[in-house]
């Protein structure tokens, strides 16, 4: 799946990534905020310190950079990832909870 534009859900809740072909992948800002590529992230995972996202999180923006991906504003105030496309499509290629639910 190769990303080429990402959308926040009316609620916030949640990032939808646009493949080049149409299809869709839901991305939660939870998901989004614990996976962030920032340096502050980077180092919280490295620690080993995976903290719990903030109850009722969500993506207040989402702002283009150039042809490289995105950058989101969390409703925490947590703005500084810059998530490439690869990276994105990358998180949304992994399985997911609704992934493993029959319906």
């Amino acid at each position: 799946m190769t990303i080429s534009d990402a959308e926040p859900t009316s609620d916030g809740r949640a990032l939808t990534c646009i493949a080049d072909d149409g299809r869709r992948r839901e991305l939660s800002a939870a998901l989004l905020w614990a996976q962030c590529p920032s340096a502050q992230g980077r180092v919280r995972r490295f620690r080993g310190l995976h903290l719990a996202p903030p109850p009722g999180l969500t993506i207040r923006a989402v702002n283009t950079i150039g042809v490289y991906g995105i950058n989101i504003v969390f409703s925490d105030g947590h703005d500084r990832g810059i998530y490439p496309w690869p990276y994105l499509a990358d998180l949304a290629n992994r399985p997911q909870p609704q992934d493993f639910i029959l319906g």
